[in-house]
């Protein structure tokens, strides 16, 4: 059998052994059975790898690690850690567990102790008062009524005992020692710099804390070593990747981080594009938008009605539109399009653009245009990582950003949706479902469909069958 994606290989599987196979990925498969209440696990030949003889649940840990709990009235409320074969790595037990994402630790919690195993059973801290995750790759154990600092090898990385446990923000957390003063400690407990005359508020920008005048509510900044960048005056403060943004009197201060400088603007916020240019945002007063530099320079004045920035190849690029008219700009604000020329679709690599009737894909960087023949239309408002376009035939079908062809051009009508990757097709009055890989999710036989956040809902007369959406990457939003 060719490569299939996950989706497709699960709707096969369940054809094949005529039983609902559900999330099925890398390799592996839950079935379930609803007249019996017993679950099991299919791998990818379709072979039945473990099939628990009494009422469960299974539930996927990580690629071949799952967790199984019993119904059954003899160990009811049971769990246990099982490979895909069902061999118990954790023995069924009566016990509670806790997960990092994409970690293989498991907290476990049984008669009011905590202990952590990694996802073969291996026992990494044994049972201690409590235990809990205080980031990626560290523990809070309590022992003897103090907190301390394990890492994810289960060796404690340091003697200091703290009250309380604390969680770790890229590898740093803030303790409190008095009304204004506290330190700043790395993710071994060691002290990175100390502070005794601020509240300090926020440190997600250090080495630049938000301060905090608790009595009047107004917010500063101040360095690693407490000297002040910012003297509290501000309503509020938001901590971005570059600059941090202070408001006062409804207008937004630009903190620049490289700089240590605040730059005052008349806006009431703004939004960095690239380089140092920053966007504002639609008011009541003037539903338009102006480009500013971080010094406050206005180098397009508040009458654009569309500012938007992406990066094309890795190359940053503006896009500005005023009273229908839209440009293109490269990072010196140079125009990139030839005249006549308007954008239709932005792709991580290219444009697709259009000039009279003819659609063309788009590279920048060399300024080529490439014509995508027998194309008469694109369908509008797409959020999707490719183009329903329409052909000299009146039939639809779907190109990728290269503009090669992904879904053919068979359909009278085809629907895409934010939250995943499948598509509706439709044929006369009948509707189906494919994906990008034209692999036919479900067959064009049904009168009507209804979506929601989570699934696609399909009806045939009066049966209801539900394809589950997943997750698409790299959603183009302009």
């Amino acid at each position: 059998m060719a490569q299939q994606t996950d989706q497709y290989k699960q709707i096969l599987l369940s054809k094949e052994l005529g039983k609902d196979v559900r999330f099925y990925t890398k390799g592996y498969g839950i079935i379930s059975d609803p007249q019996t209440g017993k679950s099991g696990i299919v791998d990818s030949s379709g072979s039945i790898s473990f099939d628990y003889p009494f009422k469960s649940e299974i539930s996927r840990l990580s690629k071949n690690r799952f967790i199984l709990k019993t119904k059954d009235a003899i160990s009811k409320g049971k769990t246990a850690l099982i490979d895909a074969k069902g061999d118990q790595l954790i023995a069924l037990d009566n016990f509670k567990f806790r997960t990092w994402e994409n970690k293989d630790r498991m907290i476990y919690s049984k008669d009011g102790k905590d202990c952590v195993y990694d996802y073969n059973g291996k026992q990494i801290i044994p049972f201690y008062d409590e235990i809990q995750f205080a980031s990626e790759n560290r523990f809070f154990v309590k022992k003897d009524g103090g907190w301390f600092i394990y890492d994810f090898d289960g060796q404690q990385v340091s003697d200091r005992e703290f009250k309380e446990n604390l969680r770790f923000y890229k590898g740093k957390v803030y303790l409190t020692t008095g009304a204004r003063s506290g330190e700043v400690l790395d993710n071994n407990g060691k002290t990175v710099t100390t502070f005794s005359d601020h509240y300090i508020e926020d440190i997600n920008g250090f080495p630049f804390l938000i301060t905090k005048n608790v009595i009047k509510n107004k917010y500063g900044i101040v360095d690693e070593n407490e000297n002040v960048l910012a003297d509290e005056i501000y309503e509020q403060a938001f901590v971005g990747r570059e600059y941090i943004y202070l408001i006062h009197d409804n207008n937004v201060s630009i903190f620049s981080k490289a700089e240590k400088k605040v730059y005052p603007t008349d806006f009431h916020y703004v939004n960095h594009l690239f380089n140092g240019m920053f966007k504002s945002l639609k008011d009541d007063k003037n539903p338009k938008i102006a480009v500013l530099k971080t010094n406050g320079e206005i180098i397009f004045p508040k009458e654009y009605d569309v500012v938007e920035a992406f990066k094309i190849k890795d190359e940053n690029y503006l896009y500005v539109s005023k009273d229908g008219e839209e440009k293109l700009l490269d990072k010196n604000l140079n125009s990139v399009l030839d005249d006549g020329y308007q954008i239709e679709k932005v792709f991580f690599d290219n444009l697709i653009v259009k000039k009279e009737d003819t659609f063309y894909k788009f590279l920048p960087k060399d300024k080529s245009y490439t014509e995508l023949k027998n194309i008469t239309s694109i369908k509008p408002f797409q959020f999707y990582p490719a183009i329903i376009c329409k052909n000299k035939e009146n039939l639809y079908g779907m190109l990728d950003e290269a503009g090669n062809e992904i879904i053919p051009f068979v359909y009278d009508d085809i629907f895409t949706f934010f939250s995943g990757d499948e598509v509706v097709v439709q044929k006369g009055n009948k509707f189906g479902v494919t994906n990008l890989k034209n692999e036919p999710l479900k067959d064009v036989v049904y009168d009507k469909y209804s979506v929601d956040r989570k699934k696609i809902k399909l009806t045939k007369g009066k049966e209801s069958e539900f394809i589950d959406f997943t997750s698409s990457e790299n959603k183009v939003l302009f």
